[in-house]
């Protein structure tokens, strides 16, 4: 069995622990299919586009109003790092322009209101997850079939594959003698030669 990793994001330290709890103790099934979860809670926004920067996940639930970034532009921001992942929000206000903005620019899957009912919210993270998986595998198929025409490489299609599975990994960053950089706050001794 698979296990998802699911990523809650509220600045309430007390939302994300009941859901994690929620998650835990009811399964999250779809026609048949159940999902294994593994959850992470960030109370940061900042510090969560960070872990999504090198760790991949499926889904993405967050809080709506926070105070460091909100919800859309959280979720704007991972769709640029992690495209294939589910994007969901989460909020107690039902602001209109708001859900209008997390569907064009974030483009989420599901907006859902607090206090959530833990059912429907549990059958729509399995609904997300699903759905998820569809478009992965129809991207995936579309992948091959462009490698077996040549409109696309073996070698970008591959490149493709493991940046979905661990996100940055096909970026590299080069030092100014050509050397590859692994740590971003290495300096090289101005006398190095």
């Amino acid at each position: 069995m698979m296990v998802y990793r699911v990523m809650l994001v509220d600045d309430e330290e007390g939302i994300g622990k009941a859901l994690r709890r929620l998650l835990a103790t009811t399964p999250c099934v779809y026609h048949g299919v159940t999902y294994q979860l593994q959850v992470e809670i960030f109370t940061s926004s900042l510090k969560a586009l960070e872990r999504a920067r090198h760790q991949a996940f499926e889904l993405f639930l967050v809080d709506y109003r926070m105070p460091e970034m909100d919800g859309v532009r959280l979720l704007t921001e991972i769709k640029e790092i992690q495209p294939g992942a589910a994007r969901m929000i989460l909020s107690g206000y039902a602001d209109l322009n708001a859900l209008v903005g997390a569907i064009n620019e974030a483009k989420i899957y599901r907006f859902l209101a607090k206090p959530w009912n833990d059912y429907e919210l549990v059958s729509a993270i399995a609904e997300a997850l699903a759905y998820r998986d569809l478009l992965v595998e129809g991207e995936r198929l579309a992948d091959e079939a462009r490698v077996a025409k040549g409109t696309m490489s073996a070698e970008d299609g591959e490149r493709k594959r493991l940046e979905q599975l661990e996100p940055g990994i096909t970026q590299v960053k080069w030092g100014p003698d050509g050397s590859v950089i692994l740590d971003d706050e290495f300096q090289l001794p101005d006398d190095y030669a």
